[in-house]
């Protein structure tokens, strides 16, 4: 398995609820800024977007599994790699901790698509490059 990438991420008030945790959901908008970020920088570091390379790609499934939860205050590592590749999905793994404390698994599962048409493709060989 290749490095994590790894992203932070502070826990802010707004995305807490009334138990002082981050709320449910807010997890897998943490996983989609570290996911989107890591694209971003190791895909098009030059910014032309991922078209450019005759790739996009959607949501099929994702899980959540919860160890501890974050509360406001806190930063979370996220650890993100590729955890399976298929011929048009793949499986992004998240890891999620806080001062090396395990919080939150997430596993989520993409389609590449063909940009702008949102029809399932091969994942492009570049794309499989750079994120291993």
């Amino acid at each position: 398995m290749s490095t994590p990438y790894v992203h932070a991420v502070r826990v802010r008030y707004g995305e807490c609820d009334m138990q002082k945790v981050v709320f449910n959901a807010n997890y897998l908008a943490y996983c989609d800024d570290a996911i989107d970020s890591w694209f971003r920088a190791v895909l098009t570091p030059d910014g032309s977007g991922f078209e450019s390379l005759g790739f996009d790609f959607m949501l099929k499934t994702a899980t959540v599994t919860w160890h501890a939860p974050l509360v406001m205050g806190e930063t979370a590592q996220l650890a993100c790699t590729v955890g399976r590749w298929g011929n048009a999905s793949f499986d992004v793994a998240i890891v999620g901790t806080c001062g090396g404390d395990p919080r939150f698994e997430a596993t989520i599962t993409y389609v590449s698509v063909v940009p702008g048409k949102n029809q399932p493709t091969r994942i492009p060989e570049i794309v499989r490059e750079r994120l291993d």
